[in-house]
Protein backbone atom coordinates (compact mmCIF):
# COMPACT_ATOMS: atom_id res chain seq x y z
CA UNK A 1 0.00 0.00 0.00
CA UNK A 2 2.77 2.45 0.94
CA UNK A 3 4.56 1.78 -2.36
CA UNK A 4 1.48 3.05 -4.25
CA UNK A 5 2.11 6.58 -2.90
CA UNK A 6 5.66 6.92 -4.29
CA UNK A 7 5.78 9.99 -6.52
CA UNK A 8 2.31 11.09 -5.38
CA UNK A 9 1.82 12.21 -1.77
CA UNK A 10 3.59 11.46 1.47
CA UNK A 11 0.41 12.17 3.46
CA UNK A 12 -1.30 9.00 2.26
CA UNK A 13 1.85 6.95 2.89
CA UNK A 14 2.13 8.28 6.44
CA UNK A 15 -1.53 7.49 7.11
CA UNK A 16 -0.97 3.87 6.05
CA UNK A 17 2.21 3.71 8.18
CA UNK A 18 0.38 5.11 11.24
CA UNK A 19 -2.40 2.56 10.67
CA UNK A 20 0.24 -0.21 10.62
CA UNK A 21 1.62 0.94 13.97
CA UNK A 22 -1.88 1.20 15.46
CA UNK A 23 -2.60 -2.38 14.38
CA UNK A 24 0.83 -3.46 15.78
CA UNK A 25 1.95 -4.74 12.36
CA UNK A 26 5.75 -4.91 12.43
CA UNK A 27 7.46 -3.03 9.59
CA UNK A 28 10.32 -4.55 7.63
CA UNK A 29 13.14 -3.01 5.58
CA UNK A 30 10.84 -2.59 2.55
CA UNK A 31 8.38 -0.59 4.66
CA UNK A 32 11.00 2.04 5.45
CA UNK A 33 12.54 2.16 1.97
CA UNK A 34 9.12 2.65 0.36
CA UNK A 35 8.06 5.17 3.01
CA UNK A 36 11.23 7.28 2.70
CA UNK A 37 10.92 7.16 -1.09
CA UNK A 38 7.61 9.01 -0.71
CA UNK A 39 9.44 11.92 0.97
CA UNK A 40 10.69 13.65 -2.19
CA UNK A 41 10.24 17.29 -1.15
CA UNK A 42 12.18 19.07 1.57
CA UNK A 43 8.87 19.86 3.29
CA UNK A 44 8.99 16.25 4.45
CA UNK A 45 12.23 16.79 6.40
CA UNK A 46 10.65 16.58 9.87
CA UNK A 47 8.57 13.53 8.86
CA UNK A 48 11.77 11.93 7.65
CA UNK A 49 13.47 12.56 10.98
CA UNK A 50 10.55 10.85 12.79
CA UNK A 51 10.84 7.82 10.52
CA UNK A 52 14.61 7.85 11.06
CA UNK A 53 13.95 7.55 14.81
CA UNK A 54 11.70 4.53 14.19
CA UNK A 55 14.43 2.96 12.01
CA UNK A 56 16.92 3.17 14.89
CA UNK A 57 14.41 2.06 17.58
CA UNK A 58 13.28 -0.97 15.62
CA UNK A 59 16.83 -2.15 14.89
CA UNK A 60 17.14 -1.36 11.18
CA UNK A 61 20.21 0.85 11.67
CA UNK A 62 22.45 -1.94 10.44
CA UNK A 63 20.49 -2.52 7.21
CA UNK A 64 22.50 -1.14 4.29
CA UNK A 65 19.34 -1.17 2.18
CA UNK A 66 17.41 1.06 4.65
CA UNK A 67 20.42 3.26 5.47
CA UNK A 68 21.03 3.99 1.78
CA UNK A 69 17.42 5.14 1.36
CA UNK A 70 17.74 7.31 4.46
CA UNK A 71 21.04 8.70 3.16
CA UNK A 72 19.46 9.50 -0.21
CA UNK A 73 16.54 11.27 1.50
CA UNK A 74 18.79 13.55 3.55
CA UNK A 75 21.13 14.21 0.63
CA UNK A 76 18.24 15.48 -1.50
CA UNK A 77 17.02 17.92 1.18
CA UNK A 78 18.04 21.52 0.50
CA UNK A 79 20.20 23.41 2.98
CA UNK A 80 23.24 22.44 4.99
CA UNK A 81 21.23 20.94 7.85
CA UNK A 82 19.77 18.18 5.69
CA UNK A 83 23.09 17.31 4.17
CA UNK A 84 24.81 17.35 7.55
CA UNK A 85 22.32 14.66 8.59
CA UNK A 86 23.22 12.69 5.45
CA UNK A 87 26.92 12.86 6.34
CA UNK A 88 26.16 11.74 9.90
CA UNK A 89 24.19 8.73 8.63
CA UNK A 90 27.06 7.87 6.27
CA UNK A 91 29.73 8.15 8.97
CA UNK A 92 27.71 6.00 11.40
CA UNK A 93 26.93 3.22 8.91
CA UNK A 94 28.51 -0.03 10.15
CA UNK A 95 28.60 -1.28 6.56
CA UNK A 96 28.64 0.67 3.30
CA UNK A 97 28.23 -0.45 -0.28
CA UNK A 98 28.93 1.33 -3.55
CA UNK A 99 25.45 2.93 -3.48
CA UNK A 100 26.25 4.58 -0.13
CA UNK A 101 29.41 6.16 -1.52
CA UNK A 102 27.70 7.19 -4.75
CA UNK A 103 24.89 8.95 -2.87
CA UNK A 104 27.32 11.01 -0.81
CA UNK A 105 29.51 11.91 -3.79
CA UNK A 106 26.47 12.92 -5.86
CA UNK A 107 25.18 14.98 -2.91
CA UNK A 108 28.43 16.89 -2.58
CA UNK A 109 28.67 17.44 -6.34
CA UNK A 110 25.12 18.79 -6.55
CA UNK A 111 26.04 21.40 -3.92
CA UNK A 112 29.30 22.39 -5.59
CA UNK A 113 31.38 20.62 -2.93
CA UNK A 114 34.10 19.46 -5.32
CA UNK A 115 36.87 18.97 -2.74
CA UNK A 116 34.94 16.74 -0.26
CA UNK A 117 33.43 14.84 -3.18
CA UNK A 118 36.89 14.14 -4.63
CA UNK A 119 38.22 13.10 -1.22
CA UNK A 120 35.41 10.55 -0.91
CA UNK A 121 35.96 9.44 -4.50
CA UNK A 122 39.70 8.88 -3.96
CA UNK A 123 39.13 6.97 -0.69
CA UNK A 124 36.36 4.78 -2.12
CA UNK A 125 37.36 1.10 -1.90
CA UNK A 126 35.42 0.04 -4.97
CA UNK A 127 34.06 2.20 -7.81
CA UNK A 128 31.51 1.33 -10.47
CA UNK A 129 30.69 3.20 -13.68
CA UNK A 130 27.92 5.14 -11.92
CA UNK A 131 30.56 6.52 -9.54
CA UNK A 132 32.82 7.62 -12.37
CA UNK A 133 29.94 9.17 -14.32
CA UNK A 134 28.69 11.01 -11.25
CA UNK A 135 32.10 12.60 -10.70
CA UNK A 136 32.58 13.51 -14.38
CA UNK A 137 29.08 15.03 -14.59
CA UNK A 138 29.54 16.95 -11.34
CA UNK A 139 32.87 18.40 -12.43
CA UNK A 140 31.39 19.36 -15.80
CA UNK A 141 28.47 21.17 -14.14
CA UNK A 142 30.97 23.00 -11.91
CA UNK A 143 32.88 24.09 -15.02
CA UNK A 144 36.07 22.30 -13.97
CA UNK A 145 36.70 20.81 -17.41
CA UNK A 146 40.39 20.12 -16.85
CA UNK A 147 39.72 17.83 -13.88
CA UNK A 148 36.64 16.33 -15.58
CA UNK A 149 38.75 15.40 -18.62
CA UNK A 150 41.45 13.94 -16.34
CA UNK A 151 38.91 11.72 -14.52
CA UNK A 152 37.34 10.75 -17.86
CA UNK A 153 40.71 9.62 -19.22
CA UNK A 154 41.30 7.45 -16.12
CA UNK A 155 37.98 5.62 -16.43
CA UNK A 156 38.51 1.85 -16.74
CA UNK A 157 35.36 1.65 -18.88
CA UNK A 158 33.00 4.21 -20.40
CA UNK A 159 29.39 4.12 -21.53
CA UNK A 160 27.16 6.54 -23.45
CA UNK A 161 26.53 8.59 -20.31
CA UNK A 162 30.27 9.14 -19.82
CA UNK A 163 30.85 10.38 -23.37
CA UNK A 164 27.69 12.46 -23.54
CA UNK A 165 28.37 14.18 -20.19
CA UNK A 166 31.72 15.50 -21.43
CA UNK A 167 30.56 16.30 -24.97
CA UNK A 168 27.50 18.18 -23.67
CA UNK A 169 29.67 20.15 -21.24
CA UNK A 170 31.98 21.30 -24.05
CA UNK A 171 28.93 22.18 -26.16
CA UNK A 172 27.50 24.24 -23.31
CA UNK A 173 30.78 26.17 -23.11
CA UNK A 174 30.85 26.72 -26.89
CA UNK A 175 34.10 24.73 -27.22
CA UNK A 176 33.06 22.83 -30.34
CA UNK A 177 36.59 21.80 -31.33
CA UNK A 178 36.96 19.80 -28.08
CA UNK A 179 33.40 18.47 -28.42
CA UNK A 180 34.06 17.34 -32.01
CA UNK A 181 37.38 15.70 -31.00
CA UNK A 182 35.56 13.60 -28.37
CA UNK A 183 32.63 12.93 -30.69
CA UNK A 184 34.95 11.46 -33.33
CA UNK A 185 36.60 9.22 -30.71
CA UNK A 186 33.26 7.90 -29.44
CA UNK A 187 33.07 4.20 -30.38
CA UNK A 188 29.29 4.10 -30.81
CA UNK A 189 27.59 7.42 -31.37
CA UNK A 190 24.05 7.68 -30.05
CA UNK A 191 21.25 9.96 -31.17
CA UNK A 192 21.89 12.00 -28.00
CA UNK A 193 25.50 12.60 -29.06
CA UNK A 194 24.54 13.58 -32.60
CA UNK A 195 21.84 15.95 -31.33
CA UNK A 196 24.24 17.56 -28.84
CA UNK A 197 26.60 18.37 -31.72
CA UNK A 198 23.79 19.88 -33.81
CA UNK A 199 22.74 22.04 -30.85
CA UNK A 200 26.33 23.04 -30.18
CA UNK A 201 26.93 24.32 -33.68
CA UNK A 202 23.63 26.16 -33.45
CA UNK A 203 24.77 27.91 -30.25
CA UNK A 204 27.91 29.30 -31.92
CA UNK A 205 26.00 30.21 -35.10
CA UNK A 206 27.73 27.69 -37.38
CA UNK A 207 24.63 26.64 -39.33
CA UNK A 208 26.59 24.93 -42.08
CA UNK A 209 28.26 22.51 -39.63
CA UNK A 210 24.95 21.96 -37.82
CA UNK A 211 23.27 21.11 -41.13
CA UNK A 212 26.11 18.77 -42.15
CA UNK A 213 26.01 16.88 -38.83
CA UNK A 214 22.22 16.66 -39.02
CA UNK A 215 22.33 15.23 -42.55
CA UNK A 216 24.85 12.57 -41.45
CA UNK A 217 22.71 11.31 -38.55
CA UNK A 218 21.83 7.63 -39.12
CA UNK A 219 18.82 7.89 -36.79
CA UNK A 220 16.93 11.02 -35.80
CA UNK A 221 14.46 11.48 -32.97
CA UNK A 222 12.07 14.36 -32.31
CA UNK A 223 14.74 16.18 -30.27
CA UNK A 224 17.12 16.06 -33.26
CA UNK A 225 14.52 17.55 -35.61
CA UNK A 226 13.63 20.18 -32.99
CA UNK A 227 17.30 21.12 -32.62
CA UNK A 228 17.65 21.74 -36.36
CA UNK A 229 14.38 23.67 -36.65
CA UNK A 230 15.31 25.77 -33.59
CA UNK A 231 18.76 26.39 -35.10
CA UNK A 232 17.23 28.02 -38.16
CA UNK A 233 14.73 30.03 -36.08
CA UNK A 234 17.50 31.17 -33.72
CA UNK A 235 19.55 32.38 -36.69
CA UNK A 236 16.60 34.14 -38.38
CA UNK A 237 16.37 31.66 -41.26
CA UNK A 238 12.65 31.14 -40.87
CA UNK A 239 11.87 29.82 -44.35
CA UNK A 240 14.49 27.09 -43.89
CA UNK A 241 12.97 26.22 -40.50
CA UNK A 242 9.63 25.57 -42.17
CA UNK A 243 11.39 23.53 -44.87
CA UNK A 244 12.95 21.25 -42.22
CA UNK A 245 9.53 20.87 -40.58
CA UNK A 246 8.04 19.77 -43.91
CA UNK A 247 10.86 17.21 -44.30
CA UNK A 248 10.13 15.94 -40.80
CA UNK A 249 6.49 15.35 -41.72
CA UNK A 250 7.46 13.65 -45.00
CA UNK A 251 10.00 11.45 -43.18
CA UNK A 252 7.16 10.35 -40.90
CA UNK A 253 9.34 8.50 -38.38
CA UNK A 254 9.00 11.08 -35.61
CA UNK A 255 5.81 12.77 -34.47
CA UNK A 256 6.26 16.50 -33.81
CA UNK A 257 5.82 17.53 -30.19
CA UNK A 258 4.96 20.80 -28.50
CA UNK A 259 8.51 22.13 -28.82
CA UNK A 260 8.38 21.50 -32.57
CA UNK A 261 5.13 23.39 -32.96
CA UNK A 262 6.30 26.34 -30.85
CA UNK A 263 9.43 26.73 -33.05
CA UNK A 264 7.34 26.42 -36.23
CA UNK A 265 4.87 29.03 -34.97
CA UNK A 266 7.79 31.33 -34.17
CA UNK A 267 9.00 30.98 -37.77
CA UNK A 268 5.50 31.76 -39.10
CA UNK A 269 5.33 34.79 -36.81
CA UNK A 270 8.62 36.26 -38.00
CA UNK A 271 7.71 35.65 -41.63
CA UNK A 272 4.29 37.20 -41.12
CA UNK A 273 2.86 34.16 -42.90
CA UNK A 274 -0.74 33.85 -41.73
CA UNK A 275 -1.37 31.05 -44.23
CA UNK A 276 1.39 28.88 -42.75
CA UNK A 277 0.27 29.85 -39.25
CA UNK A 278 -3.32 28.77 -39.86
CA UNK A 279 -2.13 25.46 -41.32
CA UNK A 280 0.02 24.92 -38.22
CA UNK A 281 -2.94 25.57 -35.93
CA UNK A 282 -5.00 23.14 -38.01
CA UNK A 283 -2.27 20.50 -37.60
CA UNK A 284 -2.24 21.10 -33.83
CA UNK A 285 -6.02 20.64 -33.64
CA UNK A 286 -6.10 17.57 -35.94
CA UNK A 287 -3.43 15.82 -33.92
CA UNK A 288 -5.11 16.72 -30.61
CA UNK A 289 -2.19 18.51 -28.97
CA UNK A 290 -2.83 19.63 -25.41
CA UNK A 291 -3.17 23.39 -25.34
CA UNK A 292 -0.30 24.04 -22.96
CA UNK A 293 0.43 27.59 -21.84
CA UNK A 294 3.60 27.96 -24.01
CA UNK A 295 1.80 26.58 -27.09
CA UNK A 296 -1.21 28.84 -26.53
CA UNK A 297 1.09 31.84 -26.09
CA UNK A 298 2.87 31.03 -29.36
CA UNK A 299 -0.46 30.78 -31.22
CA UNK A 300 -1.73 34.08 -29.81
CA UNK A 301 1.54 35.79 -30.72
CA UNK A 302 1.47 34.40 -34.27
CA UNK A 303 -2.13 35.41 -34.97
CA UNK A 304 -1.72 38.86 -33.42
CA UNK A 305 1.50 39.67 -35.29
CA UNK A 306 -0.03 38.41 -38.55
CA UNK A 307 -2.98 40.76 -38.03
CA UNK A 308 -5.64 38.15 -37.23
CA UNK A 309 -6.89 39.52 -33.92
CA UNK A 310 -10.12 37.48 -33.89
CA UNK A 311 -8.26 34.17 -33.98
CA UNK A 312 -5.79 35.43 -31.38
CA UNK A 313 -8.74 36.23 -29.08
CA UNK A 314 -10.31 32.82 -29.81
CA UNK A 315 -7.14 31.02 -28.69
CA UNK A 316 -6.89 33.24 -25.60
CA UNK A 317 -10.50 32.51 -24.64
CA UNK A 318 -10.03 28.74 -25.09
CA UNK A 319 -7.01 28.54 -22.78
CA UNK A 320 -7.87 27.01 -19.40
CA UNK A 321 -4.63 28.24 -17.83
CA UNK A 322 -2.96 31.56 -18.50
CA UNK A 323 0.28 33.03 -17.19
CA UNK A 324 1.41 36.66 -17.18
CA UNK A 325 3.04 36.09 -20.61
CA UNK A 326 -0.36 35.03 -22.02
CA UNK A 327 -2.00 38.26 -20.86
CA UNK A 328 0.95 40.37 -22.01
CA UNK A 329 0.95 38.77 -25.47
CA UNK A 330 -2.78 39.37 -25.90
CA UNK A 331 -2.63 42.97 -24.66
CA UNK A 332 0.32 43.69 -26.95
CA UNK A 333 -1.42 41.97 -29.88
CA UNK A 334 -4.54 44.08 -29.46
CA UNK A 335 -2.44 47.25 -29.21
CA UNK A 336 -0.33 46.75 -32.35
CA UNK A 337 -3.47 46.01 -34.35
CA UNK A 338 -5.17 49.22 -33.25
CA UNK A 339 -7.54 47.66 -30.69
CA UNK A 340 -6.17 50.01 -28.04
CA UNK A 341 -9.20 50.46 -25.80
CA UNK A 342 -9.81 46.70 -25.91
CA UNK A 343 -6.19 46.26 -24.77
CA UNK A 344 -6.81 48.53 -21.78
CA UNK A 345 -10.05 46.73 -20.96
CA UNK A 346 -8.25 43.37 -21.01
CA UNK A 347 -5.55 44.76 -18.73
CA UNK A 348 -8.21 45.92 -16.26
CA UNK A 349 -9.75 42.42 -16.35
CA UNK A 350 -6.35 40.91 -15.58
CA UNK A 351 -5.87 43.27 -12.63
CA UNK A 352 -9.21 42.07 -11.22
CA UNK A 353 -8.94 38.29 -11.69
CA UNK A 354 -5.63 37.45 -13.34
CA UNK A 355 -2.02 37.30 -12.15
CA UNK A 356 -0.37 40.33 -10.59
CA UNK A 357 0.93 42.70 -13.30
CA UNK A 358 4.69 42.84 -13.84
CA UNK A 359 6.89 45.50 -15.41
CA UNK A 360 6.69 43.92 -18.89
CA UNK A 361 2.91 44.08 -19.24
CA UNK A 362 3.00 47.75 -18.31
CA UNK A 363 5.22 48.34 -21.35
CA UNK A 364 2.55 46.65 -23.49
CA UNK A 365 -0.27 48.70 -21.91
CA UNK A 366 1.60 52.00 -22.25
CA UNK A 367 2.32 51.10 -25.88
CA UNK A 368 -1.42 50.60 -26.38
CA UNK A 369 -2.00 54.12 -25.05
CA UNK A 370 0.65 55.41 -27.46
CA UNK A 371 -0.90 53.66 -30.47
CA UNK A 372 -4.34 54.96 -29.55
CA UNK A 373 -3.29 58.47 -28.55
CA UNK A 374 -4.77 57.89 -25.08
CA UNK A 375 -2.71 60.45 -23.16
CA UNK A 376 -4.79 60.71 -19.97
CA UNK A 377 -5.14 56.92 -19.72
CA UNK A 378 -1.38 56.54 -20.21
CA UNK A 379 -0.61 58.99 -17.40
CA UNK A 380 -3.03 57.18 -15.10
CA UNK A 381 -1.49 53.75 -15.88
CA UNK A 382 2.04 55.08 -15.32
CA UNK A 383 0.92 56.43 -11.92
CA UNK A 384 -0.84 53.13 -11.15
CA UNK A 385 2.31 51.17 -11.97
CA UNK A 386 4.44 53.22 -9.55
CA UNK A 387 2.04 53.76 -6.67
CA UNK A 388 -0.44 50.85 -6.71
CA UNK A 389 1.84 48.04 -7.86
CA UNK A 390 5.11 49.47 -6.54
CA UNK A 391 6.95 48.87 -9.82
CA UNK A 392 9.93 51.14 -10.39
CA UNK A 393 9.87 52.48 -13.97
CA UNK A 394 12.49 51.14 -16.37
CA UNK A 395 13.90 53.10 -19.29
CA UNK A 396 11.35 51.33 -21.55
CA UNK A 397 8.44 52.74 -19.50
CA UNK A 398 9.89 56.21 -19.73
CA UNK A 399 10.34 55.74 -23.47
CA UNK A 400 6.66 54.83 -23.86
CA UNK A 401 5.58 57.94 -21.97
CA UNK A 402 7.87 60.24 -23.97
CA UNK A 403 6.53 58.68 -27.17
CA UNK A 404 2.92 59.08 -25.95
CA UNK A 405 3.36 62.75 -25.07
CA UNK A 406 5.45 63.49 -28.15
CA UNK A 407 2.99 61.96 -30.60
CA UNK A 408 0.23 63.99 -29.01
CA UNK A 409 2.23 67.15 -29.69
CA UNK A 410 2.93 67.82 -26.00
CA UNK A 411 6.65 68.41 -26.64
CA UNK A 412 7.29 70.72 -23.69
CA UNK A 413 5.58 68.33 -21.28
CA UNK A 414 7.60 65.45 -22.78
CA UNK A 415 10.83 67.42 -22.24
CA UNK A 416 9.92 68.16 -18.62
CA UNK A 417 9.11 64.47 -18.14
CA UNK A 418 12.57 63.52 -19.48
CA UNK A 419 14.29 66.04 -17.21
CA UNK A 420 12.50 64.61 -14.14
CA UNK A 421 13.31 60.96 -14.86
CA UNK A 422 15.12 59.11 -12.07
CA UNK A 423 17.25 57.41 -14.74
CA UNK A 424 19.74 59.06 -17.07
CA UNK A 425 17.98 59.46 -20.46
CA UNK A 426 19.62 57.36 -23.16
CA UNK A 427 19.81 57.93 -26.91
CA UNK A 428 16.53 56.07 -27.46
CA UNK A 429 14.67 58.60 -25.28
CA UNK A 430 16.20 61.56 -27.08
CA UNK A 431 15.61 59.96 -30.50
CA UNK A 432 11.94 59.42 -29.59
CA UNK A 433 11.66 63.09 -28.72
CA UNK A 434 13.46 64.05 -31.95
CA UNK A 435 11.01 62.00 -34.05
CA UNK A 436 8.14 63.85 -32.36
CA UNK A 437 9.79 67.17 -33.28
CA UNK A 438 9.88 66.01 -36.90
CA UNK A 439 6.23 64.86 -36.88
CA UNK A 440 4.95 68.15 -35.47
CA UNK A 441 7.40 70.42 -37.33
CA UNK A 442 8.85 71.90 -34.14
CA UNK A 443 12.43 72.98 -34.77
CA UNK A 444 13.17 74.74 -31.46
CA UNK A 445 14.24 71.59 -29.64
CA UNK A 446 16.05 69.95 -32.55
CA UNK A 447 19.52 71.32 -31.91
CA UNK A 448 19.73 70.44 -28.20
CA UNK A 449 18.12 67.00 -28.64
CA UNK A 450 20.37 66.21 -31.63
CA UNK A 451 23.43 67.10 -29.58
CA UNK A 452 22.37 64.69 -26.81
CA UNK A 453 21.93 61.83 -29.31
CA UNK A 454 25.31 62.39 -31.00
CA UNK A 455 27.05 62.57 -27.61
CA UNK A 456 25.63 59.21 -26.53
CA UNK A 457 25.58 57.25 -29.83
CA UNK A 458 28.11 58.91 -32.20
CA UNK A 459 28.48 55.81 -34.40
CA UNK A 460 24.94 54.43 -34.51
CA UNK A 461 23.86 54.41 -38.18
CA UNK A 462 20.14 54.54 -37.39
CA UNK A 463 20.49 57.64 -35.22
CA UNK A 464 22.88 59.36 -37.63
CA UNK A 465 20.41 58.68 -40.45
CA UNK A 466 17.52 60.02 -38.33
CA UNK A 467 19.45 63.22 -37.49
CA UNK A 468 20.53 63.64 -41.11
CA UNK A 469 16.98 63.19 -42.43
CA UNK A 470 15.52 65.57 -39.86
CA UNK A 471 18.10 68.20 -40.74
CA UNK A 472 17.14 67.76 -44.41
CA UNK A 473 13.43 68.12 -43.65
CA UNK A 474 13.97 71.53 -41.99
CA UNK A 475 16.43 72.71 -44.65
CA UNK A 476 19.66 72.53 -42.63
CA UNK A 477 21.70 71.19 -45.55
CA UNK A 478 25.05 72.09 -44.02
CA UNK A 479 24.31 69.76 -41.09
CA UNK A 480 23.11 67.06 -43.51
CA UNK A 481 26.44 67.12 -45.33
CA UNK A 482 28.33 67.04 -42.02
CA UNK A 483 26.48 63.98 -40.68
CA UNK A 484 26.70 62.06 -43.95
CA UNK A 485 30.39 62.83 -44.23
CA UNK A 486 30.90 61.44 -40.71
CA UNK A 487 29.04 58.28 -41.73
CA UNK A 488 31.22 57.82 -44.82
CA UNK A 489 34.45 58.47 -42.91
CA UNK A 490 33.56 55.88 -40.25
CA UNK A 491 32.35 53.37 -42.83
CA UNK A 492 28.87 53.40 -41.32
CA UNK A 493 26.05 52.19 -43.50
CA UNK A 494 22.36 52.00 -42.74
CA UNK A 495 21.10 48.40 -42.62
CA UNK A 496 19.14 47.94 -45.86
CA UNK A 497 15.38 47.59 -45.68
CA UNK A 498 13.81 44.18 -46.09
CA UNK A 499 10.31 43.05 -47.06
CA UNK A 500 8.68 39.76 -47.97
CA UNK A 501 5.67 38.39 -49.81
CA UNK A 502 4.09 34.93 -49.75
CA UNK A 503 3.31 33.39 -53.15
CA UNK A 504 1.69 29.98 -52.70
CA UNK A 505 3.90 27.94 -50.36
CA UNK A 506 6.99 30.07 -50.97
CA UNK A 507 8.02 33.24 -49.16
CA UNK A 508 10.27 35.64 -51.10
CA UNK A 509 12.41 38.17 -49.22
CA UNK A 510 13.93 41.32 -50.73
CA UNK A 511 16.61 43.75 -49.68
CA UNK A 512 16.81 47.27 -51.02
CA UNK A 513 18.40 47.34 -54.53
CA UNK A 514 18.07 43.54 -54.76
CA UNK A 515 19.27 41.85 -57.99
CA UNK A 516 19.20 38.19 -56.94
CA UNK A 517 15.64 37.14 -57.80
CA UNK A 518 15.15 34.88 -60.83
CA UNK A 519 12.22 37.06 -61.99
CA UNK A 520 14.09 40.33 -61.57
CA UNK A 521 13.50 41.43 -65.22
CA UNK A 522 9.72 41.12 -64.89
CA UNK A 523 9.83 42.72 -61.43
CA UNK A 524 11.85 45.70 -62.67
CA UNK A 525 9.36 46.07 -65.52
CA UNK A 526 6.51 46.45 -63.03
CA UNK A 527 8.70 48.69 -60.85
CA UNK A 528 9.27 51.07 -63.76
CA UNK A 529 5.50 51.37 -64.23
CA UNK A 530 5.05 52.08 -60.51
CA UNK A 531 7.85 54.66 -60.55
CA UNK A 532 6.28 56.42 -63.52
CA UNK A 533 3.09 56.83 -61.52
CA UNK A 534 5.10 58.23 -58.61
CA UNK A 535 6.60 61.04 -60.66
CA UNK A 536 3.60 63.26 -60.05
CA UNK A 537 3.99 62.84 -56.31
CA UNK A 538 6.26 64.81 -54.04
CA UNK A 539 9.71 63.17 -54.01
CA UNK A 540 11.34 62.29 -50.70
CA UNK A 541 14.92 63.31 -50.10
CA UNK A 542 15.98 60.95 -47.34
CA UNK A 543 17.56 57.51 -47.05
CA UNK A 544 14.23 55.82 -46.35
CA UNK A 545 13.66 55.80 -50.12
CA UNK A 546 15.66 52.54 -50.24
CA UNK A 547 13.27 50.96 -47.76
CA UNK A 548 10.28 52.01 -49.86
CA UNK A 549 11.95 50.58 -52.96
CA UNK A 550 12.31 47.30 -51.07
CA UNK A 551 8.56 47.29 -50.36
CA UNK A 552 7.87 48.05 -54.03
CA UNK A 553 9.87 44.94 -54.94
CA UNK A 554 7.42 42.80 -52.97
CA UNK A 555 4.46 44.58 -54.55
CA UNK A 556 5.95 44.10 -58.00
CA UNK A 557 6.54 40.37 -57.44
CA UNK A 558 2.92 40.02 -56.31
CA UNK A 559 1.82 41.62 -59.57
CA UNK A 560 4.18 39.40 -61.61
CA UNK A 561 2.84 36.29 -59.83
CA UNK A 562 -0.80 37.07 -60.50
CA UNK A 563 -2.49 34.93 -63.20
Amino acid sequence: MIQCFIGKTRVGALQVYDRMKALKVSPNSYTFTFLLSCFESCEAFEDGRVVHGDVVKLGFGSSVFVQNTLLDFYAKCAGGFGFDSARKVFDEMPERDVVSWNSMIAGYMSRGGIEPAMRLFNSMPEKNIVTWNSVVSGLCKAGNMELARLVFEKMPERNDVSWNALITAYVRLGDMSSAWFLFEQMPEKTVVSWTAMVSGYNIIGDLESARNVFSLMPVKNVVSWNAMIAAYVHNHMFDQALSVFRKMLIDGKCRPDQSTMISVLSACTHLGSLEHGKWTESYINRNKFDMSVPLGNALIDMFAKCGDVENAKAVFDKMDNRCIITWTTMVSGLAVNGWCREALALFETMCLRGPKPDDVIFIAVLSACTHGGLVDEGKQIFYQMEHEFDIKPRIEHYGCMVNLLGRAGKLEEALRFVENMHLEPNAVIWATLLVSCKIHGIGDLVESVTRRIIEQEPENPSYLTLVSNLSASIGQWKDVLTYRQVMRQQGIEKVPGCSSIQMGNKIDEFLAHDTRHDKRKEIYGVLNCLNEQKKGLKQCKDDNEADRQCLLWSTALGAVGLP
